[in-house]
């Protein structure tokens, strides 16, 4: 099966950075985070995917239960928890530290994407809380293969890939993404260390930039302009 179609769907401030802590009141923030979801609803996709930071920071479970030890080996193959999902959440989880208080958030299957330095225990976990999940590489992340099987045996054809910065540019980097959809707030953040819309690791440096091509530009309430790309990989 052909990889779903990926759509990179993102809210950043002018300069790109992505973390809304600086970006003025609550009220004003909440606004802009509306407005996102109702742009992500415009798109007629199966599945989001975010990574472990971002799913630990929105949407796992912040209490540590002990994990407990199964009666034996779990071999490295995909886990599927709910054969009659729809909808998916998608976490990249590489080495297998989110938790989860069911197998769903916000009404989406969740599935996780790890590697196979995983332990048993965290897999009797998933198991037992009926988590999907799929490994794409022994230690480090293989998005081609985890496409390919998110495609296969979950049936997703559209995908929205929504952060963080590490795991947009590492798709991106790969050729991995087919369109942006970026939302600009009237915001200005000169905070230093706050992440960008697609980043890299120093030892991940390959094809840095990539070419887009404008599809649309709107104005939205509260100044906010959403532009539409495909990405010329």
């Amino acid at each position: 099966m052909v990889k779903p179609h990926v759509i990179c769907h993102m809210m950043s401030t002018v300069n790109g950075k992505i973390i809304s802590d600086n970006w003025g009141s609550k009220d004003l923030t909440k606004s802009y985070t509306d407005i996102y979801e109702r742009c992500h609803q415009s798109f007629a996709s199966q599945a989001w995917m975010v990574g472990r930071v971002t799913m630990e920071r929105h949407f796992s479970e912040e209490k540590k239960p002990s994990l407990l030890k199964p009666n034996a080996l779990i071999e490295r193959k995909p886990f599927i928890g709910n054969k009659e999902a729809t909808s998916f959440a998608i976490a990249v989880d590489a080495k297998g530290k989110l938790i989860w208080d069911s197998n769903e958030t916000g009404g989406d299957h969740i599935i996780e994407v790890l590697t196979e330095q995983v332990s048993d225990v965290y897999l009797n976990f998933l198991q037992q809380k009926k988590v999907s999940y799929i490994f794409a590489g022994k230690t480090e992340m293989d998005f081609k293969l985890a496409l390919k099987q998110l495609g296969d045996l979950f049936n997703i054809k559209t995908l929205m890939l929504e952060g963080g910065g590490h795991i947009n540019g590492s798709l991106l980097n790969e050729g991995l993404i087919d369109e942006l959809s970026i939302l600009i707030v009237p915001v200005a953040d000169a905070s230093p260390d706050a992440p960008t819309t697609f980043e890299l690791g120093e030892y991940q440096q390959k094809n840095i930039s990539q070419h887009l091509h404008l599809k649309e530009v709107r104005q939205l309430e509260n100044a906010v302009l959403w532009l539409k790309y495909t990405v010329n990989n």
